[in-house]
């Protein structure tokens, strides 16, 4: 540990901690999957891994945490100052546009995020614009195919439910289109996995997410 470095818990669950650094100036988050249960681990380090990948992948653009380390099971990653959506709510249709050219930056580096229904995902910065966060499902490809854009195109329409969430008025008549148009990935997730990724998610990993509106048992991150 660094002499003087300060840490404050942010979340723990079975996939590891979340955990917020301090050291003099300078402030970065955390994930240390070096205490998770041997059974769990390579799981949580194979998720931890992808996202110092994507990470990578993903330098240089405002809004998406900056990778600073990967090694030995922690994960050190620039802090984004903000608010989670379900806090922030912004209902400037600015913030859906700013939103929106910034999954586009994303896609463009051959990313799919894959967890966008989440609220705390999306991050209300400092000054109004976007930010996303926690890349350890997401998909990066340097062949963007078929399947790579349907997809991104996933990310674009829960982009515009939270649009409709909190700023339904400025919906397009292209948006409210989109929004119509569920993919067959959406309709075998509804049929399907979506209960059991639920049952996984609260009895296993230890973390409750009632799908776009915010984890209900959260301690931040």
């Amino acid at each position: 540990m660094l002499t003087g470095m300060e840490i404050t818990p942010l979340k723990a669950d079975a996939l590891g901690r979340i955990e917020l650094c301090r050291d003099g100036d300078r402030c970065w988050i955390r994930r240390d999957t070096r205490e998770v249960h041997v059974l769990l681990r390579p799981f949580a380090r194979g998720a931890a891994a992808r996202e110092a990948r994507v990470l990578t992948a993903l330098a240089g653009i405002d809004g998406v945490p900056q990778l600073i380390a990967w090694d030995d099971g922690r994960l050190d990653r620039s802090y984004l100052a903000g608010e989670p959506m379900q806090r922030g709510q912004p209902r400037d249709p600015a913030f859906y546009r700013a939103a929106h050219r910034l999954l586009k930056r994303i896609r463009a580096r051959g990313v799919a995020h894959n967890d966008l229904a989440k609220e705390p995902n999306w991050l209300v910065l400092g000054d109004g614009r976007p930010g996303v966060l926690d890349f350890q499902i997401a998909w990066l490809s340097r062949r963007r195919g078929a399947l790579f854009r349907l997809l991104a195109r996933e990310d674009l329409r829960h982009l515009l439910k939270h649009k409709r969430s909190y700023c339904p008025d400025a919906l397009t008549p292209t948006e409210r289109r989109v929004l119509r148009r569920r993919s067959w990935i959406t309709r075998i997730w509804h049929a399907t996995g979506k209960r059991a990724y639920k049952l996984i998610a609260r009895k296993l990993f230890g973390y409750w997410d009632n799908e776009g509106q915010g984890r209900i048992r959260d301690n931040g991150g």
